[in-house]
């Protein structure tokens, strides 16, 4: 499924069933076993992920269940905001992400009153996922997709809309801390002379058994990646979580040391090894790869220089092609990510530069700049250049962001 369009997946095995109209956005590690378990359901499943290019408005026509599987806030808001006009009156989005109860709230006020919504995130990993054991949270008034969401695993019914979200990152505030513990019991161990194989082996006869086990022999495999755990301590994070918090920064070291697509589990050699790299380069998944003479952004202790963004897309192809605004959009959602990778927002950026083709093209510019950009301007320089790395590229952007600081 990895290299697949936008699909529809016609079930043929169950002619005349009861099979439920379906698109399923985002193809992840999570979303393309969920999405197979509908098919082998005998439901009709249409499949979307960012990468194809197609527009989510078509993928979303003729459905009569939505659901989402993405990987943060701003992308379900922006691949759902993209779907409004293919979703017809009648149709219930089912919001899977772990997003938070915030999030699901401004959803609701997104999606028109005819278009139902339902919070369902899951407890469970890609292996979970594949056989049907998943946990499901859901919140809202679930009577109309209740059986398409068993399909996952057990539905447990939490309450009214945002019920499943916050259940979710309560959840994940005790598990991702635990783990961080974990990591650095081990760590102290081996400072000791403690056998970690025989630590775990005395650990197995407590509640944290369980936790320690998963971190005997870290996941070659990702089931749930670093970053993502580090992205749900920061949804759910309140100013009396001190907990929570140092286990946040630990994270954000090692995303930032490079492991944020790595499991979990990382995190325990992570703790045990010889320290971070003082400059050290981030190429997230998320964004088109570079062409391996740069990194998208460095990071050096509580700083990031980001480097110049273009729009251009994971084929190398320019988007946008002479419209100033479609470029400019693209660059600024690109940076957004690159932000949210690390803990930051455009008002933690400390200077901007822009190189453009035309000076005429500013105006325009500054129309898209000025939605990501409020308040006091940072530093910036704006200067006109012959020409860029690509034909057909309007604009480069740059910027030095000043990071949260890490503990």
């Amino acid at each position: 499924m990895a290299g697949m369009q936008s699909s529809r997946w016609w079930n043929v095995s169950h002619p005349g069933s009861l099979g439920r109209v379906i698109t399923f956005l985002g193809q992840g590690r999570m979303g393309v076993p969920m999405a197979r378990r509908l098919m082998a359901a005998g439901h009709k499943v249409t499949t979307w992920r960012r990468a194809t290019g197609v527009p989510v408005a078509e993928a979303v026509t003729g459905a009569e269940l939505v659901i989402t599987m993405l990987s943060d806030p701003a992308a379900v808001r922006e691949v759902l905001a993209a779907a409004l006009p293919g979703l017809r009156p009648g149709t219930t989005v089912v919001e899977m992400s772990t997003i938070g109860p915030e999030a699901v709230r401004e959803l609701r006020g997104l999606l028109p009153e005819s278009v139902g919504l339902v919070d369902a995130p899951v407890l469970g990993s890609v292996g979970p996922a594949a056989e049907g054991t998943l946990t499901v949270l859901a919140g809202g008034d679930v009577s109309g997709c209740r059986a398409v969401l068993s399909v996952f695993g057990q539905v447990l019914e939490l309450g009214p809309l945002g019920s499943g979200a916050a259940m979710k990152l309560a959840v994940m505030s005790a598990l991702v801390p635990a783990q961080v513990l974990l990591a650095e019991t081990f760590a102290y161990g081996e400072a000791h002379g403690v056998d970690r194989g025989a630590l775990i082996d005395v650990l197995s006869g407590t509640p944290l058994g369980a936790l320690a086990e998963r971190l005997r022999v870290p996941s070659a495999e990702t089931r749930y990646s670093l970053a993502h755990a580090a992205k749900d301590l920061e949804l759910g994070a309140w100013e009396g979580a001190s907990m929570a918090a140092a286990a946040r920064a630990r994270l954000g070291q090692a995303r930032a040391a490079g492991l944020g697509e790595r499991d979990l589990t990382a995190i325990a050699e992570h703790v045990a090894g010889p320290g971070e790299r003082r400059a050290v380069p981030l190429n997230l998944a998320t964004i088109p790869a570079t062409n391996g003479f740069y990194s998208h952004a460095v990071r050096v202790g509580d700083m990031l220089y980001v480097s110049g963004q273009a729009a251009f897309d994971e084929q190398g192809n320019v988007v946008g092609e002479g419209s100033m605004e479609a470029q400019a959009e693209h660059v600024f959602q690109v940076i957004s990510r690159i932000l949210a990778d690390q803990g930051a927002t455009f008002e933690d950026v400390a200077f901007i530069r822009t190189y453009l083709t035309d000076m005429a093209d500013r105006i325009a510019y500054g129309r898209v700049r000025r939605k990501y950009i409020t308040g006091t301007a940072p530093a910036s320089t704006t200067v006109e250049v012959s020409k860029l790395f690509m034909p057909g590229l309007l604009l480069e952007v740059d910027l030095i962001v000043a990071l949260p600081a890490r503990a």
